[in-house]
């Protein structure tokens, strides 16, 4: 599997036989728009730096609900959650997807805004890769992303969502994220399987990505 990020919360997620991308984003955040094909495109809310799905080319099944939901070799299931801490009174809901495809385990935590409890932690399950929002404001800020990690333990962490010189929100930059841990690295790519695995977790920042 390959993992690619496209900027903000958007991936696109190469395995075989399906290509997934989640939450693509209208150019108004400030990254160019992401020229892409998928297969399946999961929505973890209704707002535009995450649901502008006219940007994926091709014909993909999308994903917007909690539930289970099978699309060819890839297997999702999104877990409602809020997109703040007050139960949804103040930017609504969010849906955490997991995403199974190569026999790996994907947890897309969108917009959370909020740590998950024990009933929700055992809904996610195990987790290889987690891409975790740090960037604060709209989402949860650096110490909870951190908090999250602790408590799901992926064998990799990937940050999203956060500042950098392109965007366009009020939101914190990695570093205050990637500051809580020892183990950090940097990397075009994230290619993972089930032989190579890192333990404990790790740390990877992605760089921003093309879409070949």
């Amino acid at each position: 599997m390959q993992i690619k990020w496209l900027g903000h919360a958007c991936f696109l997620i190469v395995g075989e036989g399906a290509r997934v991308v989640t939450d693509p984003f209208n150019e108004e955040v400030g990254y160019p728009l992401p020229a892409v094909e998928a297969d399946v495109v999961t929505v973890s809310h209704e707002h535009f730096d995450h649901n502008y799905v006219r940007a994926v080319k091709g014909r993909p099944q999308v994903v917007r609900e909690p539930g289970e939901h099978n699309a060819g070799a890839v297997k999702i299931k999104g877990l409602p959650t809020f997109h703040d801490g007050s139960e949804g009174a103040l930017r609504g809901n969010n849906t955490v997807f997991v995403i199974e495809l190569d026999g790996l385990r994907v947890c897309h935590l969108g917009d959370l805004g909020h740590l998950l409890d024990a009933g929700q932690l055992k809904e996610v399950g195990p987790v290889d890769v987690l891409l975790v929002p740090v960037g604060g404001m709209f989402t949860v800020d650096a110490k909870a992303a951190a908090r999250l990690v602790a408590d799901i333990k992926p064998a990799v962490a990937v940050p999203m969502h956060y500042a950098t010189a392109a965007i366009k929100l009020p939101i914190a930059p990695v570093q205050d994220f990637t500051g809580h841990f020892e183990r950090v690295t940097e990397k075009d790519v994230l290619e993972v399987t089930k032989g190579n695995l890192p333990a404990p977790t790790e740390i990877v920042v992605l760089k921003l990505a093309g879409t070949d």
